[in-house]
């Protein structure tokens, strides 16, 4: 359905989206549940994306746990939804516990390698790139320099 909604008016929709959601967060600080990717390339560089809705700083591809949805099941909605590629090989490379616009959220990290390139959806994803593992660019998420160090104490 929202394929229907021009591109445009979709992420326009997505930034008062995610504005709403922070508000909400930040009052009713629910327990939030998600998963987050390291997609890995033959190189050893990792794709970060940067989202409509926060395109000033990159980021890891990933979203939150539907009701009843398994991390692993999450992971591969999410690259297919996001980055329309497929999981080819997931790692679980552990689980970090930290406040999200001032709620808990426990998010799942994963290493994989996908078939199929990552395309941006040009929607929710607007551009995504690989970097090496140790210069990730300066603009980034928290979560992308946690889920490195976890990845490079395995």
């Amino acid at each position: 359905m929202f394929h229907m909604i021009p591109a445009v008016l979709h992420r326009f929709l997505l930034r008062i989206a995610h504005a709403l959601r922070i508000l909400w967060w930040r009052w009713a600080k629910p327990e939030l549940a998600g998963v987050n990717v390291l997609i890995l390339s033959g190189e050893g560089k990792v794709l970060l994306v940067r989202h409509s809705y926060e395109a000033e700083k990159w980021t890891l591809p990933g979203g939150g746990l539907q009701r009843g949805e398994l991390p692993a099941a999450a992971v591969s909605r999410e690259l297919s939804e996001e980055l329309d590629c497929a999981v080819a090989e997931l790692t679980p490379i552990g689980v970090d516990d930290n406040e999200l616009y001032g709620a808990r959220c426990v998010t799942h990290i994963f290493a994989c390698t996908v078939s199929g390139e990552p395309q941006v959806d040009g929607r929710e994803v607007i551009e995504a790139a690989y970097y090496d593992p140790y210069s990730p660019p300066p603009s980034r998420t928290g979560i992308v320099d946690r889920s490195l160090r976890m990845l490079q104490q395995r």
